[in-house]
């Protein structure tokens, strides 16, 4: 994770601003990764088209970067069962709060919702709790 740069990092927000700013654009829809993803499951409708390439996007961009010659440093620090199951709570979460970090945090905020700054600010300090628990209180329990 050291080699991430802030130019990195930087290019990569705008990224994917520029995607959602795309997506708003160009369908009038927020880019809100789980509601994309939930909106590929049956019944499938003419929304489903372009939220399965969105989502096909998303999959595929990893591999072409690294066919192109690019390789970004990934560290996984906890199990696959540990991080399945931190993926179902995310979903959960996401679905309990009406939307996920892309779409409360990148879109939402940038429109000025109310409802997304706080389901953000929300999501974040249960992320610093989490995390903090994880390392300094739970370490070596599991």
């Amino acid at each position: 994770m050291a080699d991430i740069t802030v130019l990195a990092a930087l290019t990569g927000g705008g990224i994917i601003g520029a995607a959602s700013a795309l997506l708003l654009a160009g369908h009038r829809r927020v880019a809100g990764i789980s509601g994309i993803a939930a909106g590929v499951l049956p019944p499938w409708g003419k929304e489903s088209i372009w939220r399965f390439w969105f989502l096909a996007g998303l999959i595929i961009s990893g591999p072409l970067y690294r066919l192109i010659g690019l390789v970004v440093p990934v560290e996984l620090q906890a199990s696959w069962p540990v991080l399945a199951i931190a993926g179902l709570l995310v979903g959960y979460g996401s679905r309990l709060g009406g939307g996920c970090t892309s779409g409360h945090g990148v879109c939402g905020i940038a429109r000025l919702s109310l409802r997304s700054l706080i389901a953000t600010l929300v999501f974040m300090t249960t992320a610093g709790i989490t995390v903090y628990l994880v390392r300094h209180v739970l370490s070596g329990v599991w």
